[in-house]
């Protein structure tokens, strides 16, 4: 291989589907983006994984495959496979990103599992306290996303921690969703500055008074339906409500495919006219299918990791590795580090105040 390519470590044991989905990805993205910037370290079971990348001739080009005889179940606990189990397809590809042979790691896996290794392995971001899920999810008209951060990560976050997810949200926004200086919001019950927790309102306070230094657009408190009307670009809340919230679009994206169907099936002049609107029937499906947007990435560890649905098939597995190359030929990490530095003035009045 090229030592000019980035390498992606995968963990190809992880999700429902398993390696043929995994696999499938691998082959769809090299075949969509070529062969020449990305190559693959294979984690799992060797002799299952030889047979079947011996069906895919651009996976055996651009892939090598290393030996993980075991997998992370869902009943493990972080300790028993750190003291027992460090021979997982997870934990081996998540180790591979620490000694840097690779850039990136994705895995369908335990979420939760996922999170906890790839903190312990690689560590924080200076001036970051916690990481965060996050990833773009649709907004508005044409083409546009929001980026929503914590997805799951954080249950209870505080007021340094949602400052943080400021930080890496509005970052990743401008690199990765190309929104210079982005529309930033607290994600709250109201948009009035009175509504929400003491948490909320204390944070929504230092930001306003603190506007003009910011490197974001700050909004204020954004409500829910504010994320779909395309009036935010960046919403920061704890991952739980945030979970939700990324449950809720999704659930709403297989509602209105379901709805549509449903009708085109009742009507011959349902299913005539909808021959005359295929094309806007086409960027509906790309806009709200969860596949579109199939990686979430942990941000603000040292090296990335990528989350995509336990669910994942063929294609959401290979919009996940085009995510992933992306975020890796960005310097994302090192501009995440100098804003938070420039902004350690404005974080410290969140204790002046208090």
């Amino acid at each position: 291989m090229s030592e000019e390519k980035k390498i992606i470590a995968i963990d190809a044991m992880g999700g429902d589907k398993g390696p043929n989905a995994v696999l499938g990805g691998m082959n769809q993205f090299l075949y969509q983006n070529g062969e020449n910037n990305i190559a693959f370290r294979l984690f799992g079971d060797e002799k299952k994984l030889r047979k079947l990348v011996a069906k895919y001739p651009r996976v055996a080009r651009n892939t090598e495959i290393v030996h993980a005889p075991n997998v992370i179940k869902g009943t493990d606990k972080v300790m028993d496979v750190l003291r027992h189990s460090q021979d997982t397809s997870m934990y081996m590809a998540i180790k591979d990103v620490r000694e840097g042979n690779s850039a990136a790691i994705i895995s369908a896996g335990n979420t939760g599992m996922l999170m906890s290794l790839s903190k312990l392995a690689l560590k924080t971001i200076d001036g970051i306290a916690r990481p965060a899920i996050t990833t773009m999810l649709p907004s508005g008209a044409g083409d546009s996303r929001v980026v929503v951060l914590d997805l799951g990560a954080n249950v209870h976050c505080d007021e340094n921690v949602l400052f943080d997810f400021a930080v890496l949200g509005s970052v990743y926004a401008e690199v990765v969703g190309r929104m210079p200086r982005p529309k930033l919001g607290v994600l709250n019950i109201g948009s009035e500055e009175t509504k929400g927790n003491e948490t909320l309102v204390h944070l929504n306070k230092v930001l306003t008074e603190n506007k003009d230094k910011l490197p974001y657009e700050y909004i204020g408190f954004v409500e829910a339906n504010d994320i779909s009307a395309g009036r935010v670009q960046v919403v920061v809340t704890d991952g739980f409500t945030g979970n939700i919230v990324l449950k809720t679009v999704e659930g709403t994206a297989k509602l209105i495919k379901r709805v549509i169907v449903e009708n085109f099936k009742k009507s011959v002049l349902a299913i005539i006219g909808a021959f005359f609107l295929v094309h806007v029937f086409k960027r509906l499906k790309h806009k709200i299918d969860p596949r579109s947007y199939a990686g979430a990435t942990f941000l603000g560890l040292r090296g990335f990791a990528f989350k995509t649905h336990g669910n994942s098939d063929a294609l959401a597995f290979a919009n996940a590795i085009k995510y992933a190359a992306g975020l890796t030929q960005a310097n994302l990490n090192g501009l995440i580090e100098e804003r938070a530095r420039a902004l350690s003035d404005v974080r410290a009045k969140l204790q002046e105040t208090e």
